[in-house]
């Protein structure tokens, strides 16, 4: 298959790139970051999410940082949303796409929100419904497509089946989560095949985690398949709290780069978008994790 002409990249370093973060970050730094990459060209930016703050203190604030960003004609600004009480904190905050989040290992869902994969469904089936009520479209995430801490293996039959039940349930898109980065090309090619036979390929994206090196090898796989939705972080913040050594996302300055090598328009200011990423590792105290980024600063 012909690979796509253009790719959106979707930005979800405010939000799954800092969750883990252990230093309470100020309200102002994460609107500031989320306004910096406003202005780099990106069309999805996960603003924040509307969990407990009691789950994940770092993300207490985001009434007020939601509040706070300047919103970019053009641009999207989804928020992520646990249940119905997260859904009305997102909507009084005045968010207009949300996304949910489920995984296809039903260990890994024990371990992350206390459910099985059936009954984390039936807790966003009133969101969805309210959603859909609202006219507010939704994001949905599987995690875990291509193993889990817990179970090992994950048969990609689970994976196709939670991604067609968030699908029949209304998300417009499924990202595909390698949530411990270990997935290889051949596996996620065929992980995307299974999944594209269930849910149409413009409803599908993916999320790779770098923690083997292979999110970018990945992710070209799967570009190979058709899919042309990227999720990223920038500066490859994030992780998994419930995954052993699993390391960030995909860094967005990296995708960015490859995409752009090959001819694939992605809309994004890539000298913008890594000066966001070493003004963030900055602030985080530590080197940026996007090779990109390192190389331009070493030349």
């Amino acid at each position: 298959m012909a690979l796509p002409a253009s790719v959106r990249i979707v930005e979800v370093g405010p939000r799954d790139g800092l969750q883990n973060e252990k230093t309470i970050i100020p309200t102002a730094a994460k609107i500031e970051l989320v306004d910096r990459l406003s202005a780099t060209g990106l069309q999805t930016i996960e603003a924040t999410s509307f969990v407990s703050p009691k789950w994940v203190p770092q993300l207490a604030d985001a009434a007020q940082v939601y509040a706070g960003i300047h919103r970019s004609p053009g641009v999207r600004y989804p928020v992520l949303v646990p249940n119905e009480q997260g859904y009305e904190r997102a909507r009084a905050a005045g968010a207009d796409e949300i996304a949910v989040f489920t995984a296809a290992s039903e260990a890994f869902n024990k371990a992350n929100i206390n459910a099985t994969i059936d009954e984390s469904l039936a807790r966003f089936a009133p969101v969805l419904a309210r959603a859909a009520a609202d006219g507010i479209p939704v994001r949905g995430y599987v995690s875990t497509v291509l193993g889990c801490p817990y179970q090992g293996e994950v048969p990609v039959a689970d994976v196709v089946r939670v991604a067609q039940a968030l699908h029949a349930m209304g998300c417009y898109e499924i990202s595909l989560g390698d949530t411990i980065g270990i997935g290889t090309p051949g596996k996620a090619r065929t992980m995307l095949r299974a999944v594209a036979e269930a849910v149409p390929m413009p409803a599908l994206a993916v999320h790779f985690h770098d923690t083997y090196g292979q999110a970018l090898a990945n992710i070209l796989a799967c570009l190979e398949e058709g899919v042309a939705v990227v999720d990223a972080a920038v500066s490859g913040t994030g992780g998994c709290p419930y995954a052993k050594g699993a390391t960030g996302n995909v860094a967005s300055e990296d995708v960015a780069y490859m995409l752009q090598g090959m001819g694939i328009e992605t809309g994004i200011d890539l000298a913008a978008l890594s000066d966001t990423g070493r003004w963030l590792a900055a602030l985080l105290g530590r080197d940026t994790g996007s090779k990109v980024t390192r190389a331009r600063t070493a030349s």
